[in-house]
């Protein structure tokens, strides 16, 4: 990592966190792992808990007076720990099962440095809350300028739905200002999170409750608003305990008739 991040050594161990999820992700990738039933759909694989280790293990070596809260380990370190780390070290388990490169590793301390990794393209977004950086396989560090030129929003379309009827994603993708301004996309991962901030994406849409704790957003939701995006619930509201969802724009006009269309 450069000189970009040298007042914060936190966003170094989030990096290096990342990093070692993503490369027993991709270490692992296409063989036959063994899954662990969380019901109602939902499982682990071997490769989610190998690399939920990994990174636990570099967290630990660096902070090991912090917490951590793992998907798949749950809460780990001393009670009285003032500082909690958030690891989902496999975002997209579904897509990463049948094959699809679609995934990612999220690290975060709680209200400040995080990191998102792609396992397969070797970028790591990273940030110390302030600042919001791409690093790519032998290149330098470049800042992420989060723009709606892309007029791609992924929307979520995972069950449960806890705002229906009064919100449904897939009535959002019907909505005649939808269809005239943007192009839906359906990645399945909070990878996609990292590509608003990075300007692959011009805005992300979930329904939900409070995600801005969850080990799933947590890390993608800093990075954005690092870099400058519009992030709220999906009823326009500040993230938080009241919080529903989770909508995060490039701009503010993308984020204003996005939120428009979601009122409707």
């Amino acid at each position: 990592m450069t000189d970009s991040y040298a007042s914060s050594d936190d966003v170094s161990v989030a990096t290096a966190g990342a990093r070692a999820g993503a490369d027993v992700v991709r270490e692992l990738y296409g063989q036959r792992l063994d899954r662990i039933d969380k019901g109602a759909g939902d499982f682990a694989t071997a490769a989610d808990v190998a690399a939920e280790k990994a990174i636990v293990d570099v967290i630990r070596a660096a902070r090991p007076d912090d917490a951590v809260l793992g998907e798949e380990g749950g809460r780990q370190g001393a009670d009285g720990a003032v500082r909690q780390w958030l690891v989902d070290p496999l975002c997209g388990t579904l897509n990463y099962a049948v094959g699809s490169l679609l995934v990612a590793v999220n690290v975060a301390l709680r209200d400040g440095a995080a990191a998102v990794a792609d396992p397969f393209t070797g970028e790591v977004f990273a940030t110390d809350g302030k600042t919001a950086r791409v690093q790519r396989d032998g290149a330098d560090d470049a800042p992420l300028t989060p723009t709606s030129a892309s007029r791609l929003v992924d929307v979520n379309l995972d069950p449960p739905f806890p705002s229906a009827p009064e919100y449904r994603a897939v009535e959002l993708l019907a909505h005649p200002g939808f269809v005239a301004r943007f192009r839906p996309r359906v990645v399945s991962t909070t990878l996609a999170l990292a590509w608003v901030a990075a300007g692959k994406r011009a805005a992300y849409v979930t329904d939900g409750g409070d995600l801005s704790g969850s080990v799933h957003f947590a890390a993608g939701i800093t990075l954005c608003r690092a870099a400058g995006c519009v992030v709220t619930g999906i009823d326009g509201a500040p993230l938080g305990e009241s919080g529903r969802g989770l909508l995060a724009a490039a701009d503010e006009e993308t984020h204003g008739l996005l939120l428009s269309m979601l009122r409707r």
